[in-house]
């Protein structure tokens, strides 16, 4: 095919859905020289197993996790070098938007805006593929002869439609306020192998397959048009590398059928007499006539319909009888109305490899089943630990850290400033500790914070003194994750001295936002006798490849302040703070190694480790401050108190060699 516009580095979204993985399929088998990065939460409609034909290829990613994850999409945009996303990931099921509309805003439009936002920060995205749907545009008159066309009125009538017009409507905002390349489809049904049984050409075939009734929503009249997957496959190519930016596709046929004989004719496929088997009822809320297209757009790209109905209709009904098990258990998608319950509960059943050796990457935690052995089991076994900060790099180490030493715990899902849902929370989850990880630092860094000032409180303070008061009132101790980045260098603790802040200290540092945020819960929170406040400065750990990481941050910039601070090496103090609830410790304490290290230091130690040819230059913190919007805080903390209770603590440099520079010493 020829091609106008050559991607390197594509994410696709739900690609373990059923559109969105003939699309990987193909362009993973297609183009070997683009690294396709999928990523899927694995949702109930979702399966792995339809990326089977990819998972051996050298050019393939997987990656389980949620688009709504502001923390894992710049992480992923920004390590895999993406320079293209094509967004398929959504709630699609008209049915399920009646019972969990919620849900549908949730996915469809917060997780667009997700990406969209992450797009617009990270400034490397070269192509945003948004995919839409036909029911955006509404009902299509009965006797309408010409389709509606990619400028033609959007008339959503359900949740579903409606939230996909809401998440188009970001997309063309995004796209005219910063310039952001995108480009929309806007597509007809779509049918084929590995479709999920709620929508109604799989569910049919399987309910004909198995001797039961297909049910008709109303009297069958509603005329809809059907496309076989590896043609929308086919047409997301030349989108991809034909389309312009700036324009709406779409990606439809003029082959139109009624519901009724879609029916009768798989029902003529299974040899299964209609009348009997067809059986008639209550329609939807609202269920539109007909939704039609005018296709000429994208066929003036070079594509075209190729697969006739019967021959699409043959290899589904053919797939669906070799694989009737593909999903499990379905019954629930078999219902006339199925209301199926949106969690994000697939899993990776079984570990895959692709042809790198490159293990399959998940971002969601499953609570271990406690088989670790452990020199204190008594002691492991009574602790349960509920963690608040899912995709936050911290509160995805502590999880792990759980899983290492055989501790039993579970990511809260309520939101900090929602107190009904902490309580739900730990009503049912019963846990002994409660860490907080979660809060705004900045997207992404704290400059953000500076234009997001209501957002930044609504989560640094209402959230985090929600949680405190109600751990306190369900007798929990809090370990609340804070910041060092309240101090700066003054009079009494100037820069060399070796004189660092104490815990009770007061904040003399204004200069950032998001710095007055943690000041001001730091106070409030010494009201709180049940609150143990760990304040994390620069934090350091072995993951180079972090974004988030220090080390990894200073390594990229063209220009650094060379300036000493104290800083916090994870991962020799994060096992430290899982100890100090099980001592239940309280108060405040300043959470970082003895004694302060500068950024010159740290880069001279990355050069003699990990990159021998590597040079930086440096900039006064003069210069530093034309390019920032925020100034930064740089300080030394004292780190008496935390090393009294830890004598075996490192001091900081003896720590960034052993924990890190070590463990990735490049020979």
């Amino acid at each position: 095919m020829a091609t106008a516009y050559q991607p390197k580095n594509i994410l696709i979204t739900g690609a373990a859905g059923f559109i969105a993985s003939h699309v990987a399929n193909r362009l993973i088998r297609s183009y070997p020289d683009y690294k396709i990065v999928v990523l899927d939460k694995l949702d109930y409609c979702s399966e792995l197993k339809n990326l089977d034909p990819s998972f051996s290829s050298a050019n393939f990613k997987f990656v389980k996790g949620d688009i709504a994850s502001d923390d894992l999409v710049n992480y992923l945009l920004i390590t895999e070098n993406i320079d293209t996303i094509m967004h398929f990931a959504a709630q699609t099921h008209v049915d399920n938007s009646f019972g969990n509309s919620f849900e549908f805003t949730k996915n469809n439009i917060y997780g667009t805006h997700v990406l969209l936002e992450a797009c617009k920060v990270t400034g490397q995205i070269k192509r945003f593929i948004h995919v839409s749907t036909d029911e955006v545009y509404g009902e299509t008159d009965e006797d309408a002869a010409v389709g509606n066309h990619e400028a033609s009125q959007l008339l959503p009538t359900n949740p579903y439609s409606a939230t996909k017009a809401g998440a188009e409507m970001l997309v063309m905002a995004y796209g005219r306020s910063y310039g952001l390349p995108v480009i929309t489809t806007r597509g007809n049904n779509v049918y084929g192998p590995n479709q999920f049984p709620e929508k109604m050409i799989p569910k049919f075939m399987l309910l004909a397959m198995s001797g039961k009734p297909l049910p008709i929503h109303g009297d069958g009249s509603n005329v809809r048009s059907y496309l076989y997957c590896e043609d929308v496959a086919e047409a997301f190519e030349v989108v991809l590398h034909k389309g312009e930016v700036g324009h709406v596709y779409n990606i439809g046929t003029k082959r139109e059928r009624r519901v009724i004989d879609v029916a009768r004719d798989i029902c003529k496929l299974l040899g299964k007499d209609p009348e009997s088997s067809i059986q008639y009822v209550e329609n939807r809320p609202f269920n539109d006539q007909r939704y039609f297209l005018d296709d000429q757009k994208l066929k003036k790209l070079g594509w075209s319909e190729r697969t006739a109905w019967e021959d699409g209709l043959k290899k589904t009904m053919e797939w669906y009888t070799q694989n009737p098990e593909w999903w499990g258990d379905v019954s629930g998608a078999l219902l006339p109305h199925p209301r199926m319950l949106m969690m994000p509960g697939g899993r990776v059943s079984d570990e895959k490899k692709d042809a790198s050796n490159n293990t399959v990457q998940t971002f969601t935690v499953v609570t271990p089943n406690n088989k670790t052995t452990s020199d204190h089991p008594k002691d492991k076994a009574s602790l349960k630990f509920l963690i608040y900060g899912k995709t936050g790099w911290i509160g995805g180490l502590l999880g792990k850290l759980c899983e290492k030493q055989g501790i039993t715990y579970e990511y809260g899902k309520g939101r900090l400033e929602d107190r009904a849902s902490l309580v739900a929370d730990i009503r049912s989850i019963k846990p002994t500790h409660v860490f907080n990880a979660a809060g705004l630092t900045g997207r992404p860094n704290v400059d953000w914070c500076e234009s997001h000032k209501p957002e930044t409180i609504r989560v640094n303070v209402a959230g985090t003194l929600t949680l405190a008061d109600v751990c306190r009132e369900n007798g929990l101790l809090m370990m609340n994750f804070a910041t060092g980045c309240i101090f700066e260098y003054d009079a009494a603790h100037p820069e060399g001295s070796g004189i660092g802040f104490k815990e009770e200290d007061k904040p003399n540092f204004t200069g950032s936002f998001y710095s007055k945020t943690k000041a001001m819960v730091e106070e409030l929170l010494r009201e709180f006798d049940n609150v143990c406040t760990l304040r994390v400065r620069m934090p350091i750990s072995s993951d180079l490849n972090n974004p988030r990481n220090f080390i990894t941050k200073i390594s990229r910039y063209n220009k650094v302040v060379n300036i000493p601070n104290s800083m916090t090496i994870l991962d020799e103090l994060l096992p430290i703070s899982i100890e100090m609830a099980k001592r239940n410790l309280r108060g405040i304490w300043n959470f970082t190694n003895p004694g302060v290290v500068s950024h010159n230091e740290i880069l001279e130690m990355y050069k003699s480790y990990i990159e021998p040819g590597f040079k930086w230059s440096n900039f006064t913190v003069e210069e530093q401050a034309k390019v920032i919007v925020a100034p930064r805080s740089n300080n030394e903390m004292d780190g008496a108190k935390l090393s009294k209770e830890f004598p075996e603590m490192l001091p900081i440099k003896e720590a960034l060699i052993k924990y890190v520079f070590e463990p990735n010493k490049r020979t």
